[in-house]
């Protein structure tokens, strides 16, 4: 079963899905070592990376196991970063939200805003009952927009990952669909 790539906006921002042209400033993002410090993989070393990235992409849809997509501010079109959900998994409803956003766009509230976007997706179109998440337990601002969400705190992870060398642990978040207020997102 194919999961259709959404096409969704917001006041602020226009979530669509990739296209070929998205590899140059994925590689721009995937590649910042500040960007990525709590990721579990290390910064992209090869414009080649990006193109794979997109081939995933288009593959968890056609297999109907995800959803990735770019994220632009309406106002310039610029390429602020991408959001999506994977693991899809339609017999349990559930699935997990993932996002990587530049720099330049942190601060502004864009996680919250598309994350806001894509769950509204996740819960009104797909019908999951739950949408987990887990990030870095360094990653405070992560969990911040997580929080914001309606996300809770169900645990950590410990030493299951190893993030630029270092052994680092992991937050698990969930939200469930009872829990979920498709009100307008909160606010940065």
């Amino acid at each position: 079963m194919t999961l259709p790539t959404p096409q969704l906006h917001t006041a602020r921002l226009r979530l669509r899905p990739f296209t070929d042209a998205d590899a140059e400033p994925l590689y721009a993002l995937h590649s910042d070592a500040h960007v990525l410090r709590y990721w579990d993989s290390p910064p992209w070393t090869e414009p080649a990376r990006a193109q794979r990235f997109l081939a995933v992409c288009r593959r968890i849809e056609e297999e109907g196991t995800g959803a990735r997509v770019a994220v632009d501010r309406a106002s310039d079109g610029a390429f602020l970063g991408w959001c999506g959900l994977t693991g899809w998994n339609p017999d349990f409803r559930s699935a997990s939200l993932g996002y990587a956003f530049n720099a330049a766009a942190w601060g502004h509230g864009y996680a919250t805003e598309t994350a806001h976007a894509v769950l509204r997706w996740a819960f009104d179109t797909l019908d999951l009952n739950r949408v987990q998440a887990e990030t870095d337990t360094r990653n405070v601002a992560s969990a911040r927009v997580l929080k914001k969400l309606g996300f809770v705190h169900e645990g950590t992870l410990r030493e299951d990952c190893v993030v630029n060398g270092d052994i680092s642990d992991s937050w698990v978040f969930g939200l469930l669909r009872r829990e979920w207020h498709p009100t307008a997102p909160p606010t940065a």
